[in-house]
């Protein structure tokens, strides 16, 4: 019985951690399109590496953290690829061509990326009844993108898809990662890994006009290096690691919701009827799976 009840216990905080990553998550793509708006995507993807990497190293130093073991390594790179480059630069790329509105619909299909790499790569065996839901809500963000197709940009929606599938990738590795080395630092690993090679690119496409810059870009160059290229991913993992990578991935749905209304109250974007019938479409599939899997 004791162990039942650590076992609930465990699954309830990992539930909480997952929800306020997901809370500093939804700021991401409005705070980026904040910066793209005037800062080159590729600069901004660099700058919040950077950023977050030397914070993860300064860290990593003050605890004294034992380096990663060998095995540990390619996993770490994974992460990297997906998490700290990847997504990133592919959604930085996409919101030049979408509103940040549009491209965080997209978000509703990271559960179902993030399950499917949990299955491949974490060896999660979720029942039949999560499939199903997830499904369906991945089903309404892509009937949503289709329908929207004639008004809104082929290239933006392609890189946000792509951006999606290695985000679960990366998503999906560091969770099965963070039970063995621990869930911030997996990211702040990663974040090292990465940058002797982001560093010298922040310094090569450093804007040469940065004083003309208004702050409100820098704001959002500052939250998506601090919140949700660092911070945010400590509660993340962690989160996966104690509630399971495709049960916990669920509250993923619950993204989109956060990021609208802050794309609407900060870049006074317009949010359709549409996109709020998916967004509460997704997150009754997230109220559905919770239900079927207690």
């Amino acid at each position: 019985m004791i162990a039942n009840q650590l076992s609930k216990d465990q699954t309830v905080s990992g539930w909480i951690n997952g929800f306020i990553g997901v809370v500093l998550f939804g700021g991401s793509l409005p705070a980026t399109k904040l910066a793209v708006m005037e800062m080159d995507p590729i600069f901004v993807t660099t700058a919040r590496a950077t950023i977050a990497g030397i914070l993860a190293l300064s860290v990593l130093l003050l605890y004294k953290e034992k380096r990663p073991e060998r095995n540990q390594i390619f996993s770490l790179i994974i992460v990297s690829i997906g998490c700290v480059i990847g997504f990133p630069l592919l959604s930085s790329l996409a919101l030049q061509y979408i509103t940040s509105a549009h491209s965080i619909v997209f978000l509703g299909l990271l559960p179902l990326t993030t399950a499917i790499f949990g299955v491949i790569r974490g060896g999660e065996r979720p029942r039949p009844i999560f499939w199903l839901f997830s499904g369906i809500g991945s089903l309404l963000v892509i009937g949503y993108a289709i329908a929207q197709g004639i008004s809104a940009s082929p290239i933006g929606d392609i890189l946000m898809l792509i951006g999606v599938i290695v985000c679960g990738l990366g998503y999906a590795e560091g969770a099965k990662l963070s039970k063995t080395l621990g869930g911030w630092q997996v990211i702040s690993w990663a974040l090292v890994l990465s940058l002797p090679i982001m560093l010298p690119l922040c310094i090569i496409y450093f804007p040469l006009s940065a004083v003309d810059i208004r702050a409100q870009a820098w704001a959002g160059l500052a939250y998506i290096s601090l919140f949700s290229m660092f911070i945010g991913f400590i509660f993340w993992y962690r989160g996966l690691a104690q509630g399971g990578i495709a049960s916990v991935g669920q509250l993923q749905l619950l993204q989109p919701f956060f990021g609208l209304a802050l794309a609407a109250y900060f870049l006074d974007e317009q949010i359709s009827v549409g996109m709020i019938g998916v967004t509460l479409g997704v997150i009754s599939c997230v109220a559905a799976t919770k239900k079927f899997q207690k």
